[in-house]
């Protein structure tokens, strides 16, 4: 540690800034899928409350209902691991370009891979959020009774 002087330090706190601004990001896209579970699962008991009292409406209706519901709950679990492991790659991300400036080893490599692979996270997280609306727009019915 002799050799490290503080603008070193400096600048290593303002590259690893720059995927943090990332992270919150992530952060922020992790609330919404997670409100996004909370109000199908939210659905999927009042509806499955309406199939246990017999004088209420259509049960092949409600298991439909419950069929859908289970597949965007799928999806959106899928799309909140994704988004979770691309925010911990983000993390190792920041790690390593902090550690970077203390190690004597060339860290650009991994610093790399665990970027390109936090952002394929990202991408899968999305395109099952994407498939999760798709799912949910297809299952409305607007204007039929």
């Amino acid at each position: 540690m002799d050799g490290i002087e503080v603008v070193d330090i400096a600048h290593a706190i303002e590259l690893a800034l720059a995927p943090v601004f990332l992270l919150s990001g992530i952060g922020v896209f992790l609330g919404v899928l997670t409100n996004r579970l909370a109000r199908i699962v939210d659905r999927a008991r009042k509806v499955e409350d309406s199939l246990r009292e017999a004088a209420s409406g259509d049960p092949d209706d409600a298991r439909t209902q419950l069929a859908v519901a289970a597949r965007r709950a799928r999806l959106m679990n899928a799309s909140i691991t994704l988004g979770t492991v691309a925010a911990l790659l983000v993390a190792l991300v920041v790690a390593l370009i902090f550690a970077s400036t203390f190690v004597p080893i060339n860290l650009a490599g991994p610093v790399a891979l665990l970027f390109v692979l936090a952002m394929l996270a990202l991408v899968g997280a999305l395109v099952s959020f994407l498939l999760e609306v798709r799912v949910a727009i297809d299952a409305l019915r607007i204007g039929q009774p």
